[in-house]
């Protein structure tokens, strides 16, 4: 049979079967997104980015380097995915219509595009989203005109920061799986053991607590390698003495609760004891700071303050905290929201950040240590339970 075929006999046997969300979930966020199109004059979205299709009809698939797009109105979701990802579109998402294409002939997905589009004079788009491909862009401009498309993915961003309590459980339960995945891997650091055992520990422990394909695999790097920020696990063998840095992020229904630890395998140095307790001082600066009101800015700048007494020292990469949620691979980063100089959003509860505390000695080693934060009515509290131990491995 072919797709079109495979896609009635599943729809007839397994339409919905890999739902979680119910529908009053998705009909409260496309309610939000309509409220804020309608303030903007616009007709639909068109919306490409793999977790922002998610969000709005609870599609996932791990195949999200092929092209996918949801035409999105207040009174119809119209959903275009590869022919291969006929069975993910209907056994999981919440939408109107699933239309399948040839998926080694991207070009034949411009026509249903323009069927859907045809009547819609201000379609609201994300030009900065890397699923957008440009060839597919160029097309859908020829024949229905620039002046029809108007960037704003500032608008779906706007409401994808605001977490409901469903997603806010997600998230609790990707802590707890995070934690358990962060002890089974300290429980195996010692001198004489390398990276990737460590790393295998924890991502066995995560996977057995119930975490999904992950958006990020484990990071693990030691010494001198912890330095060089976005490296990872390379079988480098661990040296009594050493630190070893490990950052990792489990997924449940793809909401990601990332965590930080940083653990030495002998005694810690009274340098890295001063690192971690800055680390611990930039963590309650900005929990203090994320209030609901108070800008984005106000918290980095609180932050830098805790920070001055070793920046000459050390680096450090400038975001204080990202927003997490429902992503997929290559990244756990919502990309919604950015604690940092400049960003002048307020918080409001119901966001969710991670805090990135790593510094680093360039060419020595580095102190990483953090965690999810949930913002609250009155305070900012996290989601996962960091101890603020360099733990003593030997």
């Amino acid at each position: 049979m072919d797709h079109n075929a495979y896609r009635t006999a599943l729809t007839e046997s397994s339409a919905g079967t890999e739902r979680f969300f119910p529908p009053e979930e998705f009909t409260e966020r496309r309610r939000r997104v309509a409220e804020a199109m309608a303030e903007r004059g616009l007709d639909a979205l068109l919306v490409t980015d793999p977790a922002s299709l998610n969000y709005l009809t609870g599609y996932r698939t791990f195949e999200v380097s092929v092209h996918a797009a949801l035409v999105f109105r207040a009174n119809h979701c119209f959903l275009q995915v590869p022919s291969i990802e006929t069975g993910p579109a209907v056994t999981t998402a919440w939408v109107d219509e699933i239309s399948g294409y040839q998926w080694e002939d991207i070009e034949s997905v411009v026509e249903p595009l323009v069927s859907q589009l045809r009547g819609c004079r201000h379609i609201g788009i994300d030009p900065w989203n890397a699923g957008l491909r440009y060839g597919v862009m160029d097309k859908l401009i020829a024949q229905l005109g620039r002046e029809r498309f108007e960037a704003c993915g500032d608008l779906l961003a706007g409401v994808r920061l605001i977490k409901t309590e469903a997603e806010i459980e997600c998230l609790r339960d990707s802590a707890r799986i995070t934690e358990a995945g962060l002890q089974a891997a300290i429980a195996m650091i010692r001198p004489g053991v390398d990276e990737n055992a460590i790393a295998a520990a924890g991502a066995s422990a995560m996977l057995a607590a119930g975490s999904e394909f992950m958006s990020m695999q484990p990071i693990v790097t030691s010494g001198p390698r912890i330095s060089v920020i976005h490296l990872n696990h390379q079988q480098r063998v661990i040296q009594p003495g050493d630190p070893v840095f490990l950052e990792f992020g489990a997924v449940r229904q793809r909401y990601t609760a990332p965590m930080m630890r940083t653990v030495v395998a002998g005694e810690p140095s009274d340098q890295m004891l001063r690192l971690r307790d800055v680390c611990r001082r930039l963590h309650d600066a900005l929990l203090e700071s994320m209030r609901p009101g108070n800008r984005f800015d106000d918290a980095a700048q609180a932050a830098e303050a805790a920070l001055a007494p070793v920046a000459g020292e050390v680096f450090f990469s400038g975001v204080f905290g990202y927003s997490v949620g429902a992503q997929f691979p290559p990244s756990w980063v919502e990309g919604t929201g950015y604690i940092a100089r400049g960003q002048q959003r307020q918080f409001a509860p119901g966001m969710v950040f991670h805090l990135p505390l790593c510094l680093r000695l360039p060419g020595q080693w580095g102190i990483g240590m953090s965690n999810t934060v949930l913002v609250g009515e009155r305070e900012t509290q996290p989601l996962t339970h960091n101890d603020w131990q360099l733990t003593t491995c030997v």
